[in-house]
């Protein structure tokens, strides 16, 4: 993903609303199912990390990016950022 692309991106993350919470019991295997869905169908999700939970959200992002074959955008303080391009019905047009 280029800069232009990211930045992109980020323009677009800064008008939706988190749509999952991670707290302490941190990454679950349902969670993940969870994201997996989500970013599927809308490409670019955004997930807050409670103040319970102990973890790095920036290690949090790296694994949830792996686990759900993503990327994450940005990690700002306890907020994720993560895309997925949806290869049959594209909803984000990148710049190039």
């Amino acid at each position: 993903m280029t800069s232009k692309q990211r930045s992109y991106l980020k323009g677009l993350a800064m008008t939706i609303d988190p749509i999952f919470q991670i707290g302490k019991s941190s990454l679950t295997p349902e969670l993940t199912e969870a994201v997996q869905e989500a970013i599927d169908k809308r490409e670019l999700i955004k997930v807050s990390v409670l103040k319970n939970c102990f973890d790095d959200p920036k290690m949090i992002a790296e694994a949830l990016a792996d686990r759900t074959r993503s990327e994450v955008v940005q990690v700002i303080g306890k907020k994720i950022v993560l895309y997925k391009k949806n290869k049959d019905n594209p909803k984000i047009e990148l710049p190039r």
